[in-house]
């Protein structure tokens, strides 16, 4: 039944690309055009997932499928591999990658199996290096894509340093260092009282990675936090509309004072 699915949706996404019978839409899409809607998708998918949707999340699994299809079609059209490629190429990585159920290998704990994939990664990356005729790259941050959300790369760039002690030794030095880099904002804002000048985005955006390395070491994702709070703050600021609304106003005709205490109303709410 499950093969029967994929080839469903494999045929599908090839008519939808046939000139002449296909969707015009479709047919005008690279690589490039849809690459911000896989991107989409897969915020999506964790979206489902904080909210505990399972029936979301099986849609939204779908998008994301879609995604991949779409991709897998683009290239076959272009002679360079097909979806099965892509399937059996993942397969291979999976069993490469854990030795401990598939060859001869043991891992005790889940640290194990990570020092092991990541030895596993280097050896698959000198490989390719070796294919393509080009040296390894030297750099220890070579490899964490440009392209992540900022918040995910500060992190993984901090991983990528501590493994080799380039690191703070434990949280409170970290907070340390958001203070001091809260009061180099204060002073930039003091200099010339302009929000936007060039010397105050480059503070806040040191502060901004000090604060992803305090949620790294305290085992929290930093754009998982940042989502949280996102939703805090939509949630408190419906009630605040709502509660404006049921008085005949709306937050346009309202005072910051009256908003902020129906800001407070919302948070004690919560903690009830």
């Amino acid at each position: 039944m499950t093969q029967d699915a994929i080839a469903r949706l494999l045929g599908i996404m090839a008519a939808l690309r046939t000139p002449g019978t296909g969707c015009p839409w479709d047919l005008e899409q690279d690589f490039a055009s849809i690459a911000p809607y896989t991107l989409e998708e897969a915020y999506e998918v964790v979206d489902a997932i904080e909210r505990g949707d399972l029936g979301d999340l099986r849609d939204e699994l779908g998008d994301l499928l879609l995604q991949v299809v779409f991709h897998a079609r683009l290239a076959e059209e272009g002679g360079a591999f097909a979806f099965a490629d892509v399937a059996e190429a993942i397969s291979d990585k999976l069993i490469r990658r854990h030795p401990h159920v598939f060859g001869d290998k043991s891992a005790a704990s889940s640290d194990d199996v990570a020092l092991q994939w990541a030895e596993i990664k280097a050896q698959e990356k000198k490989a390719r290096a070796d294919r393509r005729g080009i040296e390894e790259p030297a750099g220890l941050l070579d490899g964490v894509p440009p392209a992540l959300p900022a918040l995910t790369r500060a992190v993984k760039l901090q991983e990528k340093a501590g493994k080799v002690g380039f690191d703070w030794a434990d949280a409170r030095l970290v907070l340390e260092k958001i203070r001091e880099e809260t009061l180099e904002v204060e002073a930039e804002l003091g200099v010339g009282g302009a929000p936007h000048a060039p010397a105050v985005v480059e503070e806040i955006g040191d502060l901004l990675f000090a604060v992803a390395n305090l949620a790294r070491h305290v085992g929290a994702d930093p754009e998982q936090a940042l989502r949280g709070a996102n939703a805090k703050f939509e949630r408190r600021f419906r009630y605040i509309e709502r509660a404006l609304a049921e008085k005949g106003k709306s937050p346009k005709q309202s005072t910051l004072d009256e908003m902020e205490a129906l800001w407070q109303a919302a948070k004690a709410a919560e903690r009830k």
